[in-house]
């Protein structure tokens, strides 16, 4: 494994072969729960990848470890839910048009929608592991090797930037979009409409998961190095750094609190953190389901909702709860 040196200025797109990379971090084996989780549990059969809640319906969808889609309606979360056969695994979950799932897998992005299950693809060059669509019906997709396309509403390919050891979450603030990439551990500026990298930043020891929240930061977790970080994009910039431990891995922000959520596999919790000061503060700490590798918050009702990769859990604690300090 080689170790992957300081990155410091802009950078262009170049061949990404010749790049230092290390084996991306992955989320720490978690220990048999101890502890009851808090709020409900709902048994799966199957391990969960992913999380999301689509904000135009409020369903849950949860991807398993194979072709397999589960969409829960969390006003009837015991029920069974709907489930939907994928053409190939699915890398992560994303925000489409309202009603809409993207879900990027090798060579497209498939387009559900969450009321009749339609699946619809878009064609991409390359194994897709992230996608993210802007307001005008854009989407910009991250491969495995380091590319980040920009489709047009119709699905035809704008520009291509490379230069990266891959692309694997994408954040998108204003006019710019952040690339991590877990092979280099560090998160990449594009000024949206450009063909060319920008501004890289190291992110730790181990990046693994990353999101934006409502003011435009856009927060990372350092699994390997045990760190939130938190960054300012345009120009990108190290904000925050602060220790979690316990593995710090999967990401949601409630919009209601302004509170980031942050799962640790190490101690199977679940971690909220106040951004709203120069250091975060924390203001939750929950017991979760084993292996707590996913976490998505219902912006509708505040409601989070924690996945679990070991035994298939899928847990609900409630915002209501959280306030009671459960």
């Amino acid at each position: 494994m080689t170790t992957l040196a300081l990155l410091a200025g802009c950078s262009s797109g170049s061949n990404s072969d010749n790049l230092p990379t290390r084996d991306p971090a992955v989320a720490a084996v978690s220990p048999a729960a101890t502890t009851r989780p808090a709020g409900d549990v709902v048994g799966l059969a199957n391990p969960v990848g992913a999380l999301f809640a689509e904000a135009g319906t409020g369903q849950i969808a949860a991807l398993g470890s194979g072709t397999t889609l589960a969409l829960f309606d969390p006003a009837t979360l015991t029920a069974t839910p709907r489930t939907l056969s994928l053409p190939a695994p699915g890398a992560s979950l994303a925000q489409g048009k309202p009603g809409e799932l993207l879900i990027p897998v090798p060579g497209r992005i498939i387009r559900v929608d969450v009321a009749t299950a339609a699946l619809t693809e878009v064609p991409v060059d390359g194994d897709a592991r992230s996608v993210q669509r802007r307001d005008d019906g854009t989407l910009l997709v991250g491969t495995a090797d380091g590319k980040v396309h920009t489709l047009d509403p119709e699905g035809k390919l704008v520009r291509t930037v490379d230069g990266l050891a891959s692309a694997d979450a994408l954040a998108v603030t204003e006019d710019h979009v952040a690339v991590l990439d877990r092979r280099q551990t560090s998160v990449t500026e594009i000024e949206l409409g450009k063909k060319n990298l920008g501004l890289a930043l190291r992110a730790g020891d181990g990046a693994t998961n990353m999101i934006t929240d409502r003011f435009g930061r856009i927060i990372v977790t350092d699994t390997d190095g045990g760190e939130l970080l938190v960054f300012s994009a345009g120009p990108l910039l190290l904000r925050q750094r602060f220790p979690v431990n316990s593995s710090p891995y999967a990401l949601a922000y409630d919009q209601r609190s302004d509170t980031v959520w942050v799962t640790c596999t190490q101690s199977n919790e679940v971690v909220g953190f106040d951004l709203s000061t120069g250091i975060p503060t924390e203001v939750g700490r929950y017991p979760t389901v084993r292996q707590p590798n996913s976490v998505t918050i219902d912006q509708r009702t505040g409601d989070m909702f924690v996945g679990s990769a070991a035994d298939g859990g899928l847990q609900r604690i409630r915002a209501d709860d959280r306030k009671k300090g459960q």
